[in-house]
């Protein structure tokens, strides 16, 4: 293998929508190939991403400390997420307060919003929920009006929802999250990251807690609000009628969809197919959402 023959590899496996066992080994072979020839950093971080995104925590934490080595503050940011979640199965909040203090500095806002949740859990640093709402509320004009994806826009407009709901400011918190569920559709449709999943469904809940929940004008998002128990949702694609169902089973929830069926709301949205297409890729062909 040579930079062209690896960099040729690369390209092919990032426009992969399901990429083969063979399309992930030479994907993986030709990043290492480039950590070794070229101790390429922004590989490492890549590789340290990838890893990361597939749930191999050990291999993230591997590549994403090579990738800090050259002071690359997503590598900072990286870490920090496997530390604070005990990723790996230790959680370590010192490591993780260090190392998104390192990306926060380097400008990664994600890494604040991280801080801040740092504050008002009182992870490592002592509790203290008005320095939570200050970093919070200071980072809502720096991202309100973000185009790119990658901007915690729905990280910050939850949060600071639950603030407005706690002033009693009922009509902007629903506002907030009504806006946060636009851009996370838009995250969801280009990838099924786990993490992004987790935030649609905890967006979700947030906001009917609050609003009356319509069944007679939904989306397939808001369908994460219905599946949370039994529930029998149909909609339409392309003139064709499909279900949704969700049922007890041996005393667990088991959400059916054509001839999958999925333990939970989490690994429906990550995983269910239409055809060759991942079901939220096409969110906005889907229409006739009912409840039956």
């Amino acid at each position: 293998m040579n930079d062209r023959e690896a960099y040729k590899i690369i390209n092919k496996f990032r426009i992969h929508e399901k990429p083969s066992e063979e399309d992930i080994f030479l994907y993986t072979e030709a990043m290492n190939y480039l950590i070794r020839q070229n101790k390429d950093p922004q590989a490492m971080l890549e590789l340290g991403g990838y890893y990361y995104g597939n749930k191999y925590f050990d291999l993230a934490l591997k590549y994403y400390e090579m990738a800090a080595e050259y002071k690359l503050p997503y590598a900072y940011e990286g870490l920090a997420y496997i530390w604070y979640y005990g990723r790996t199965g230790t959680r370590d909040f010192e490591k993780a307060f260090r190392y998104y203090s390192l990306a926060k500095e380097a400008g990664i806002m994600e890494a604040a919003v991280k801080l801040a949740d740092m504050y008002k859990n009182g992870y490592y640093v002592e509790q203290n929920y008005e320095k939570y709402k200050e970093i919070i509320e200071e980072l809502y004009p720096k991202v309100r009006k973000a185009r790119t994806l990658g901007g915690p826009v729905p990280e910050v407009f939850t949060r600071l929802a639950m603030i407005r709901k706690e002033d009693g400011r009922i009509n902007d918190a629903i506002r907030l999250l009504l806006e946060a569920k636009d851009f996370q559709v838009r995250r969801l449709k280009n990838n099924a990251f786990f993490g992004d999943i987790n935030i649609m469904k905890w967006l979700i809940d947030d906001l009917y807690e609050m609003l009356p929940f319509n069944t007679e004008d939904f989306d397939l998002f808001d369908c994460m609000w219905l599946l949370r128990g039994p529930a029998r949702i149909h909609f339409n694609y392309e003139g064709m009628r499909c279900t949704i169902s969700a049922a007890e089973e041996n005393g667990e929830l088991a959400i059916r969809w054509q001839k999958e069926i999925y333990p939970d709301r989490d690994a429906f949205f990550a995983k269910a197919m239409l055809g060759k297409q991942r079901l939220m890729s096409i969110y906005d062909e889907l229409y006739g959402f009912g409840v039956e």
